[in-house]
This record gives C-alpha cells, sequence and structure tokens, in this order.
C-alpha cells in the first residue's frame, strides 16, 4: 500500500466513524462536505427518505460569479455563504454538519462558520 492509498483509507474510516453517530432527517437534513484539492462540494440531504434535497459546489454558476477558487480558505467561505443563503431559501434553518472525515480545519471549518454566519443552525 503506498502512501495515496493509505491517506484514502484513513479518510474512509474517519468518514466511517463520523456517518455512524449522523444522520439527516427531513426537518434537519444533513449538510455533507466533500473536498477535493481544487474544489469544494456541499449537499443536503435527507437520509430517512435517502434523498438529496439540494447541492452547491464552487463549480456551480453561483459560486463563479465570486471570482474566488475553491482550493482556498476565502472561496470556501464563500461557497458556505451561498449554501447558507440556499439553505434558508429552501426552508431548511437546522442541519447536521457532515465534514466527511475531512479535519475540521482550514477549509471545512471556513465553510461551517460561513454557512453559520448565514444563519443555518448546527
Amino acid at each position: 500500500m503506498n502512501k495515496c492509498q493509505k491517506k484514502q483509507a484513513a479518510l474512509a474510516r474517519r468518514h466511517r466513524r463520523v456517518r455512524g453517530k449522523i444522520s439527516g432527517t427531513a426537518v434537519r437534513p444533513r449538510m455533507c462536505v466533500t473536498r477535493s484539492n481544487s474544489n469544494l462540494y456541499v449537499q443536503f440531504v435527507d437520509d430517512v427518505a435517502g434523498k438529496t434535497l439540494y447541492g452547491v459546489s464552487t463549480l456551480g454558476p453561483d459560486f463563479k460569479e465570486t471570482g474566488k477558487s475553491g482550493a482556498t480558505v476565502e472561496g470556501a467561505a464563500a461557497l458556505g455563504a451561498i449554501a447558507g443563503a440556499k439553505a434558508l431559501e429552501a426552508g431548511m434553518t437546522e442541519v447536521v454538519f457532515d465534514r466527511g472525515g475531512n479535519l475540521y480545519h482550514g477549509r471545512i471549518k471556513a465553510l461551517a462558520d460561513a454557512a453559520r454566519e448565514a444563519g443555518l443552525v448546527f
């Protein structure tokens, strides 16, 4: 097993551990964050019904208007503000935060803080 495979396996273990403790409902959906080297993706998921209620990413048109990069903390904060605003428009006020096995640091933390400032409760 090379270094890259070890990192992926560790991420998968952390994600399984996080997902074992949290679950989303229609009233309080799970805000799932996926991070790659260059982009961020946020989905609001109802695990009971097995449906994705809403999704936004750094590749979407709303984010492109900001002119920021998804690979930076500033870009993550902009995406968090967009995700929070869109969730409030869709009627979601409370969510369960799923960091996806990533450490709560850097881009993940900036995204969460911006979503809280936009009005989401978690």
